[in-house]
């Protein structure tokens, strides 16, 4: 048996033995033994398969689901195209583009700059949660509810725009009946 000496990355020695193996460890039939009563004990456990349409997973508690823009409680969009959601996304998922708010466009918007184009391209996304916490104006969330992205086979169908993204107006004024019975 020789010992040898080896440097890590970190610069410490180690000692490494050469140590030679016995006759049974050179079989390798007790490492075989070994993952044959691994297997065998996986074929009596329980499966964790679930029948989807019939069965609901359980989400987790810190589940993030698809994005939402948020609304006030006057149904006028939270966003004002400040760009640090785009600017924290990891994965570059978000773009924008500001437009000015218009007299005609008072009830649409708080602010006098708005998103007049926000897209997220649901392909790139990992879900993180970097633009929600980046968000000034809390106007971007990712649902705890069970609100999943739906599949599709077209590249398209996954940038999602405003239109897929702005909290609908019957939920917004439903928020704020409830924040106002708080």
């Amino acid at each position: 048996m020789t010992a040898l000496e080896t440097i890590s990355l970190s610069g410490r020695k180690k000692q490494v033995s050469n140590k030679e193996m016995t006759f049974l460890e050179r079989l390798y039939l007790i490492a075989i033994i070994k993952g044959l009563w691994i297997t065998i004990k996986h074929l009596f456990t329980r499966k964790v398969t679930i029948q989807y349409p019939e069965q609901v997973r359980e989400m987790s508690p810190v589940y993030r689901g698809q994005h939402m823009l948020k609304r006030d409680e006057q149904g006028r969009e939270n966003c004002t195209a400040c760009g640090l959601c785009a600017l924290s996304c990891p994965a570059e998922a978000i773009t924008m583009k500001a437009a000015e708010r218009t007299k005609e466009e008072l009830h649409l918007y708080r602010e006098e700059k708005y998103a007049e184009i926000y897209e997220i391209n649901m392909l790139r996304c990992i879900f993180c949660g970097l633009c929600e916490e980046a968000c000034p104006k809390d106007a971007i969330y990712l649902t705890t509810s069970k609100v999943l992205v739906p599949a599709s086979y077209e590249r398209e169908d996954f940038i999602f725009g405003k239109d897929k993204l702005v909290m609908p107006l019957d939920v917004a004024m439903q928020n704020a009946q409830l924040k106002n019975a708080n």
